[in-house]
């Protein structure tokens, strides 16, 4: 239960910063270009809705395996060999992971103590720039529990996006209504 709502608030946050951005973006093109007019601060706060979006959307494609993975050679290798790359590539990812979130906290810390303001906003940019170490924390998180699935065997490798097949079957479907002999067999 908790998990699910911990999901929830993050589908609808990342849908809020989306929401943000494109209205800014649409009050800042209509005020520009009808009354010749704008807000010095918009292209600023869309730069950073958009690395929110970004550094929190990461973490949420993996969740639902949306992201791309170009797997045509682990596919090939036996359960042992596919179990073997993934847990191979999640520890790199890992690492991966664990170094931006460090980086990330240094430079948010060090803005911190510097106190800096953005440019064209009244805000710290320390604030603003929480995107790195929480994005990259909440990656590792997903990377994490990606990697325990593998090791227990739930999973052979990270759950990713399939276009080509996805593709494939729409085809072989449309071929199949229409009683196309030529239709692609698998």
């Amino acid at each position: 239960m908790l998990k699910r709502w911990l999901e929830r608030i993050e589908e609808g946050f990342i849908a809020l910063l989306l929401a943000a951005m494109t209205l800014l973006t649409f009050v800042q093109v209509v005020l520009r270009y009808v009354f010749n007019s704008g807000l010095v601060w918009a292209l600023e706060a869309t730069t950073y809705l958009f690395a929110w979006m970004v550094l929190v959307g990461a973490s949420y494609v993996l969740r639902v395996g949306g992201h791309i993975g170009v797997d045509t050679f682990v596919k090939t290798l036996p359960t042992r060999g596919q179990r073997a790359v993934g847990i191979a590539a999640a520890l790199l990812c890992l690492l991966y992971a664990a170094l931006l979130l460090k980086g990330g906290y240094d430079y948010v810390a060090r803005l911190h103590i510097m106190g800096v303001e953005a440019e064209d906003i009244p805000v710290e940019r320390w604030i603003l720039m929480l995107c790195l170490p929480l994005g990259f924390g909440l990656l590792f998180l997903r990377l994490a529990q990606a990697a325990w699935r593998i090791l227990r065997g739930v999973d052979q490798g990270f759950r990713v996006g399939d276009e080509a097949s996805v593709v494939i079957a729409e085809h072989e479907a449309e071929a199949a209504a229409r009683g196309d002999a030529r239709a692609p067999r698998p």
